[in-house]
């Protein structure tokens, strides 16, 4: 199950680890090679919204996964082929492919998740799960630029060729997770049968009419979301070249500092969603991420510090930020529109990225790096005020986002009690209702039968006498 979307976030970086490879080989411009990523975005603009609904209404958990699955693979390898063959234009048909799988599969992976384990259980697959995504991500960062030099050494030259087949080679990740894909769908079947489980379902119910009702506090939460991520996401896929030309790392060196981020998120997400579920306080470790990430962006701005500094307090900011800021969507939002809110902030995020990333390899065209690191110092600027202004919202609204986890438990505990309370009052209402209700004897029933037959009955044989004795006697 951790091993189901290895292959895709192993896949979704093969453009950063590669970015001198494909700019030198495809004779494209930092715009062109941008737009890479923007094409993954753009299918899960709309997607987020309906990959659950496929998943519980169309496909099921099992076909659905091993159909993602299919996507991601057959979207790597057309982008493969749109470099052996020189055509970058394919290339971005096949990231478009990939995208639609991508996104969907993580979906897939979740309500599996949701469906195998429960409780506690289900926090450490979801940690195991996050962490598995992460090490792929660092695995391709360090392990693509080597196999592209042992294709250059065994072809003799560099080119299209040699970047196509580097990619190839990158897609047998994504069979290993197809693979993966269609024993966990036996092994489903498997269960089902033998413990008479049901399928998985993501429970998702999307209703794009319970946009109108979404609180200020929510809209907040998705301007942070769009504008840190737009400073983290593109400047990953723009990080190698970065250190290599400011800092003058190696190609290596380059690989590695730029995946620290990932390495970092791996250990670290399980153990900041552990201490933000028993601290609370959700608020402030969203205003510690974003000042943490606006210092890190700084530094590699304006100074020549060691930017493995910046770099790991990126890690650690971009860690604790996911454990902290996506469950505060379940706070302000009722429980039926979760569904909504959560694809529309998925659809808003990957909006974001995609113009995001075109905006930044045209930036670094024409202004350069100085420039570039400016623009995501701006826009992880406009999430600090984003959290400010929701501070004070919460604050003012007697929101529960910034509550201490004693206290909001506490709260839970006397709202269920008062829950309960009500159910056995409204019990014990009903069983005093029913006790006041007429019983119906065998003369009644048999008038009411012969009533529904046309029987003519004397008044005095009226099958509802009992029922309008019985009201009277209630007035």
């Amino acid at each position: 199950m951790c091993f189901l979307g290895f292959g895709s976030y192993f896949c979704y970086d093969n453009p950063a680890a590669l970015q001198t490879q494909v700019q030198r080989d495809m004779k494209v411009n930092t715009a062109q090679f941008m737009a890479l990523y923007a094409w993954y975005s753009w299918p899960n603009v709309v997607l987020c919204f309906f990959g659950g609904f496929l998943i519980d209404r169309v496909f099921g958990i099992r076909l659905g996964t091993i159909i993602f699955s299919i996507f991601v693979c057959v979207g790597q390898v057309i982008f493969a082929l749109g470099a052996l063959l020189n055509t970058f234009w394919l290339m971005n048909m096949g990231r478009f492919i990939f995208g639609i799988g991508g996104e969907s599969l993580a979906v897939a992976q979740n309500t599996y998740a949701v469906s195998w384990f429960k409780g506690k259980e289900l926090n450490l697959v979801f940690g195991l799960q996050l962490s598995m995504a992460r090490i792929g991500s660092t695995v391709n960062m360090n392990i693509m630029g080597w196999i592209y030099s042992k294709v250059r050494d065994l072809l003799g030259y560099t080119g299209p060729s040699t970047l196509g087949l580097t990619l190839m080679i990158g897609g047998v990740t994504c069979l290993f997770s197809l693979t993966c894909a269609l024993i966990l769908a036996y092994l489903d079947k498997r269960a089902e049968k033998l413990l008479c489980k049901e399928q998985g379902k993501t429970g998702e119910v999307i209703k794009l009419t319970d946009v109108k009702d979404f609180s200020l506090s929510l809209w907040l939460i998705f301007v942070i979301c769009v504008c840190y991520y737009a400073a983290v996401f593109p400047f990953i896929g723009l990080g190698k070249v970065f250190f290599i030309e400011k800092f003058k790392f190696s190609s290596q060196e380059a690989s590695a500092i730029n995946s620290i981020v990932y390495i970092i998120s791996a250990p670290m997400s399980p153990v900041f969603g552990l201490l933000v579920d028993k601290l609370g306080k959700n608020i402030i470790w969203v205003l510690c991420a974003v000042i943490t990430t606006l210092a890190s962006h700084i530094m590699l701005a304006f100074t020549f510090w060691n930017p493995w500094i910046a770099m790991c307090l990126l890690g650690v900011a971009y860690s604790l930020l996911a454990c902290a800021l996506w469950p505060m969507v379940a706070f302000v939002v009722p429980e039926h529109q979760l569904g909504t809110a959560y694809g529309f902030m998925q659809s808003i995020q990957n909006l974001g990225l995609a113009i995001i990333a075109i905006a930044a390899g045209m930036i670094l065209d024409t202004r350069g790096y100085l420039f570039l690191e400016v623009f995501f110092s701006a826009c992880v600027c406009l999430s600090l005020i984003a959290v400010v202004m929701l501070y004070f919202v919460n604050h003012l609204t007697g929101g529960d986002l910034n509550w201490s986890a004693k206290k909001r438990e506490k709260l839970q505990k006397v709202a269920a009690t008062e829950a309960e309370e009500q159910e056995r009052l409204r019990h014990q209402n009903e069983d005093d209702l029913a006790k006041l209700r007429p019983k119906a004897d065998d003369f009644s029933l048999r008038n009411k039968y012969l009533s529904k037959l046309g029987a003519q009955l004397p008044d005095n044989y009226s099958s509802y006498l009992s029922t309008m004795v019985h009201r009277s006697l209630l007035k």
